[in-house]
């Protein structure tokens, strides 16, 4: 069987992943449509490698009989066009904020809660969590399955390109400036971004905490459990693309680093390096541009808990942490739930 899938926020930078892990994963499409705004209508967008599709205007496309809608334009536009499309009649797989904490969306990540899928009737959508999220649950699934996760620490080293186009290209002027002794400008960032790290993502809330460490333990408890306390710091830092966690675990049973690396090893959509070489005895960001995989490394005891691990997790997060992540939901989607 084949499906009509429309791809929102197609010009994108995880619009554009979406529609190249579409094509690279084989998925069963009858066709495909791209979506944007208005000043998009008209390009021409790759489609795999050898096709190109036309951009349609986003607020003048009619969703009927479109079964699989890929989305990720920004909260406000999904807020808007979510709905429509699922009362056309789509599925709608969203890859923004705004459904992942309603009650009646599931939050799924393929590896972690599969089964969460068939709740998408409620409402015809599924939510895609945050991409920071996304890599730490697919490592911590396995071992919160072995030993119980009680509490989760965790500093991110999150890349430009998880703000857009316009981030990435702050980086690459602000380098190039500062190389030719011009002053760095600024549009997207709080900070000066190249040569430096900033710690805030997103806005600040209240409690002194940005909105992303926020999402990070709201979605981790609604993914894998209530029971799990969760603290994140995240950091905005020049890479381009490719995230990093350094996580520290406490568990309720005991577990070891060994039996750690072998349920790991084990897992679906983990690779484990972690040797005690410097030279391949970790991963960082510049290895996995373009991977589908969460990597994880230097793990770890923590002497300081009862029952506690340390973990280096790195995974690009316009691929697992964005597109991927959304095109292996609609795979489980079509395989049992359709």
């Amino acid at each position: 069987m084949t499906y009509k899938v429309a791809v929102v926020g197609a010009t994108g930078n995880v619009g554009r992943e979406i529609l190249n892990v579409l094509s690279q994963r084989n998925f069963p499409v009858s066709e495909v449509i791209a979506l944007a705004s208005a000043r998009s209508a008209g390009k021409q967008i790759s489609f795999g490698e050898d096709d190109t599709i036309k951009v349609q205007d986003l607020a003048k496309f009619n969703f009927k009989g479109v079964d699989i809608v890929l989305s990720s334009p920004g909260s406000a536009i999904s807020k808007v066009f979510a709905p429509t499309a699922a009362k056309a009649g789509a599925v709608v797989i969203d890859n923004t904020s705004q459904f992942r904490m309603d009650k009646d969306v599931p939050l799924v990540v393929p590896e972690v809660n599969p089964e969460a899928i068939k709740g998408y009737k409620k409402k015809g959508i599924i939510a895609n969590p945050n991409c920071s999220t996304i890599q730490m649950v697919v490592a911590l699934k396995p071992l919160h399955d072995l030993a119980t996760i009680k509490r989760i620490v965790v500093a991110t080293y999150q890349s430009v390109s998880g703000a857009g186009k316009e981030a990435m290209d702050e980086l690459f002027n602000q380098t190039k400036g500062l190389y030719s002794s011009d002053a760095p400008g600024r549009e997207v960032f709080a900070k000066q971004i190249s040569f430096n790290v900033i710690p805030q993502i997103d806005v600040f809330m209240d409690d002194g905490y940005t909105k992303e460490e926020w999402k990070m333990c709201v979605e981790t408890k609604k993914i894998m459990g209530s029971g799990i306390d969760v603290s994140a710091t995240c950091v905005r830092v020049p890479v381009f693309v490719g995230h990093s966690e350094a996580v520290n675990v406490e568990f309720k049973k005991p577990i070891t680093a060994a039996a750690a690396r072998r349920a790991l090893s084990k897992a679906d959509g983990v690779v484990v390096v972690d040797k005690q070489d410097p030279e391949t005895g970790f991963i960082t960001p510049a290895e996995i541009a373009g991977e589908d995989s969460v990597f994880v490394s230097r793990i770890r005891k923590d002497d300081t808990v009862k029952n506690g691990l340390n973990l280096w997790v790195v995974a690009d997060n316009l691929r697992k942490g964005a597109a991927t992540n959304a095109v292996q939901i609609a795979e489980v989607l079509t395989e049992k739930y359709m």
